[in-house]
């Protein structure tokens, strides 16, 4: 399963929800056959859902489950994460991942030092930013074209211009 985004709050009292996708298309989800709701937890289980609605809303994204239709159900969903299969997913174009596939990358700069592994990203609004860890170090890198040269998922490498000593 991959995390594509979390519930995040009850949106008015007919069992819409606020969701926080991962994401910069939510809208391809729609096309989802199916959307599992559960918790990362090691073994835990994920429950599948039927979508009866996906919109934008203000500056968010709010959704809609056939069989959950007031507040008490919407509630109950909350601090889920939203999953699907692999081959569920839309296909990216050309430079863009999920989020799942850059973390466990080796990330390389350009001098050839490898400055440590993505192990987790974060949303700024703005763009992604990489968290790269190696030896108890913290490095937060934009995952933006000016410093991310190179993504090669199969090599399990980002190649970045970035200084060993920033």
């Amino acid at each position: 399963m991959i995390a594509l985004g979390r519930i995040v709050a009850p949106y008015g009292v007919g069992g819409w929800l606020h969701l926080h996708p991962f994401g910069d298309d939510p809208a391809a989800w729609s096309k989802i056959p199916q959307w599992w709701l559960g918790s990362q937890a090691e073994g835990s289980k994920w429950t599948a859902y039927q979508l009866a609605a996906l919109k934008p809303h203000s500056d968010r994204w709010v959704v809609k489950f056939v069989g959950v239709d007031d507040r008490n159900g919407s509630e109950a969903l909350v601090g889920l994460y939203f999953a699907a299969p692999r081959e569920d997913l839309p296909i990216t174009a050309t430079n863009e991942y999920y989020w799942t596939d850059l973390v466990g990358l080796d990330v390389v700069n350009e001098q050839g030092l490898a400055l440590g592994t993505v192990d987790s990203l974060i949303e700024t609004g703005a763009n992604a930013v990489l968290v790269v860890c190696a030896g108890g170090q913290k490095r937060l890198l934009p995952f933006v074209a000016q410093v991310v040269k190179n993504v090669d998922v199969a090599a399990g490498q980002i190649l970045v211009e970035w200084g060993a000593d920033w």
